[in-house]
């Protein structure tokens, strides 16, 4: 499995990074990035100790790390400086926190993100039309997750991204060890987005090419 969101006490979550990596690699992961939250203040301290410990856990642990982040909550005019700006700070995998039903996101950000030179556009929530065919322009994925209150809109943003033609992947923006993957969580999430398990191939190709775009 690949999961390319996931969070540690760099930011919000609850565990060391080699924690949750040797935890992932126990439930069967084969890659996994560590995306913490990140802005103008955070940025340039998460990265590279990120990155070094994504070499170290990669060599010992025999399976992929990828250095990644998610900016949060950036003004959305500035969401391209800020990917380039952790881009060149050597993160591989740019997320966004999209404009999820579950926080007060600022407006416009999903608008700006898939215009920004990302990866992927997590949680989207309300996403419109429009910016779903930019993500596919842009070659953005959208994000289907397993992660409560963000999920809310995982059924709305899978048919938009289908009717589209926009790419889907599977992530658990996990901030604890209960929220990585697993069979059962993968299969409610699916049915509950009105996706089918063929369906979760894709979706983890998609990652697979994003990760493999990176090395």
């Amino acid at each position: 499995m690949i999961d390319l969101h996931t969070h540690t006490l760099f930011s919000d979550g609850v565990l060391l990074p080699s924690e949750l990596v040797y935890r992932a690699k126990v439930k069967g992961y084969k890659t996994i990035s560590i995306t913490d939250h990140v802005d103008y203040s955070t940025y340039d301290y998460v990265i590279p100790r990120i990155i070094k410990v994504s070499q170290i856990l990669t060599e010992q642990y025999a399976i992929t790390v990828l250095p990644g982040v998610e900016i949060t909550y950036v003004p959305p005019k500035l969401i391209k400086d800020m990917a380039e700006k952790c881009r060149n700070a050597g993160a591989k995998i740019i997320v966004v926190h999209g404009e999820t039903v579950a926080e007060t996101v600022p407006p416009e950000t999903n608008h700006y993100a898939v215009q920004a030179g990302i990866d992927i556009l997590a949680h989207p929530g309300h996403i419109t039309k429009e910016d779903v065919l930019l993500a596919k322009e842009n070659n953005v994925c959208l994000e289907i997750t397993t992660r409560h209150g963000h999920n809310a809109t995982n059924k709305e943003v899978a048919s938009l991204a289908v009717e589209c033609g926009t790419k889907l992947v599977l992530n658990t923006d996990s901030h604890e060890p209960e929220n990585l993957m697993d069979e059962e969580k993968i299969k409610t999430t699916l049915l509950n987005a009105g996706l089918d398990l063929e369906y979760f191939k894709i979706m983890q190709q998609n990652s697979y090419d994003i990760a493999a775009s990176k090395k």
